[in-house]
């Protein structure tokens, strides 16, 4: 249910403060990686949120619980791609997804990032909430062993769209993992319907940055 006792956790300020000519670079350490991120003032996917903060700490420190290594993962909304970058470190074959308009600031991130890095290549893709995933993410071909979406729900009106899709993609045995931050109405609604079509878990509560970590899996009748 929606009611167990998450732990409740803190943002750590684990981002290098630099000096930079570049107002648009943020500089982060996650599982002993220096990890670059340019961020874009153009467009909402490409800013760091703190629910990508709190994802990428939480894979960092229950790499026990939640193993990536050689597991098969996708990002919905991956933004600027930090989540996917931590990913990748802990050994997954990532798929990091976005809309088109921010799909070459990801691309940049994800490959500066990772190219140095002993693990599998990374790939990014265009998807569109609840647009031609049939044609573009057969079931047939292609199963994953987790879900990541971090900040994806917020003032906007493909709440519907995000949830089928987070359906469309979650089969028995896969795990997703949801970390937003809770301000709108329309945020608890959406939990509400995720509790309704998910076994849902709140894992985790940043209390200070209003951000919980949930995990949801497909109901197995």
């Amino acid at each position: 249910s929606c009611t167990d006792s998450p732990v409740t956790l803190k943002i750590l300020q684990n981002w290098v403060p630099r000096v930079s000519h570049y107002f648009d670079k943020e500089h982060y350490t996650y599982v002993g990686h220096q990890i670059v991120i340019q961020e874009s003032i153009e467009h909402f996917g490409a800013v760091v949120w703190p629910g990508a903060l709190a994802l990428s700490q939480y894979l960092e420190s229950n790499q026990e619980q939640f193993n990536l290594k050689d597991k098969k993962v996708l990002e919905i909304g991956a933004g600027t791609g930090l989540v996917s970058i931590v990913a990748c470190i802990l050994g997954a074959y990532v798929t990091a997804t976005d809309l088109p308009e921010v799909l070459e600031n990801l691309s940049y991130n994800i490959s500066r990032n990772t190219q140095n890095v002993n693990m599998h290549k990374p790939e990014v893709r265009k998807l569109v909430w609840g647009e031609g995933l049939d044609e573009d993410f057969p079931v047939s071909t292609y199963h994953y062993d987790f879900i990541l979406a971090t900040d994806v729900v917020y003032h906007h009106a493909a709440l519907d769209p995000l949830l089928a899709t987070m359906a469309y993609f979650c089969k028995p045995g896969t795990v997703l993992l949801w970390a937003n931050k809770f301000r709108f109405s329309t945020d608890y609604e959406f939990l509400e319907k995720l509790c309704n079509i998910f076994n849902t878990t709140i894992l985790a509560e940043f209390p200070e940055s209003n951000v919980k970590l949930l995990k949801a899996t497909v109901r197995e009748n």
